[in-house]
């Protein structure tokens, strides 16, 4: 089966998913029914509720933890506050700095503890994100892509780092911005740039997967400067002023 059509085919159930988070039936901590209790209530393969699944957890809309099951949303962030100061201090340009320089780390790393089915996960990411269409599909698979590498690291200290930074993209004057730095032809390049990235990891060679990573940021870095305006600039200042009601 194709990836089109395995993902038209296991829409529906995630739909049902979704509607079975926004229903608050759900456990305080968001436990959702087992995959066998879901596929009896969907009447449904266990395989497509499994795979439903996945693809609800590389949006980040599910997480799982081992032994446990599987929980709506994200896992609780203790940085939370700390993440919401840091945010209202900065701006996007500052956002890309600091990504320049703990991403290629968290590539590195990646290289060296990223397991074989994670890796598959990161092809089906990049083939998606290349696949899609509009601003906020395209910065949800691209954030998807990012984020499982910065999963995969293994390292606490950097993933929390990591993590002040992607709360960032998921603002609306973020994506408009960032999509004003894309083109069709920028597309194809960050899709040679993440494929590259790929390549790198699957190898097993953190100098070539830190490389790889620096460069397709500074790229991204590069085209994000050029197109921001002075509005852009003055939104920027204020990103996430806990005044401004962003």
């Amino acid at each position: 089966m194709s990836s089109s059509s395995r993902n038209s085919s296991i829409e529906p159930i995630k739909q049902q998913v979704l509607a079975l988070i926004r229903s608050g039936s759900l456990a305080a901590d968001g436990k959702l029914p087992t995959e066998r209790a879901l596929a009896e209530q969907f009447d449904v393969s266990r395989r497509a509720v499994r795979q439903a699944l996945d693809s609800l957890e590389e949006q980040g809309l599910v997480w799982r933890k081992q032994g446990k099951g599987t929980f709506a949303g994200q896992p609780a962030d203790p940085t939370g506050d700390l993440a919401a100061r840091i945010a209202g201090e900065t701006d996007a340009l500052q956002v890309m700095e600091a990504r320049l320089c703990i991403e290629p780390e968290l590539a590195a790393l990646c290289a060296k503890r990223m397991q074989p089915d994670e890796l598959a996960r990161l092809r089906r990411l990049a083939q998606r994100q290349f696949e899609s269409s509009g601003p906020e599909a395209i910065e949800l698979w691209d954030g998807a892509f990012h984020r499982l590498i910065a999963q995969c690291a293994r390292n606490r200290p950097l993933l929390t780092a990591f993590a002040l930074l992607d709360k960032i993209r998921s603002n609306p004057e973020w994506i408009r911005i960032r999509a004003k730095a894309r083109s069709a032809p920028s597309l194809e390049v960050s899709h040679c740039e993440h494929v590259t990235i790929i390549e790198a990891i699957a190898a097993q060679n953190p100098e070539l997967a830190r490389t790889a990573m620096r460069d397709h940021l500074t790229t991204r870095f590069d085209a994000l400067r050029q197109e921001m305006d002075p509005a852009d600039a003055a939104w920027a200042s204020v990103l996430f002023d806990p005044d401004s009601g962003a």
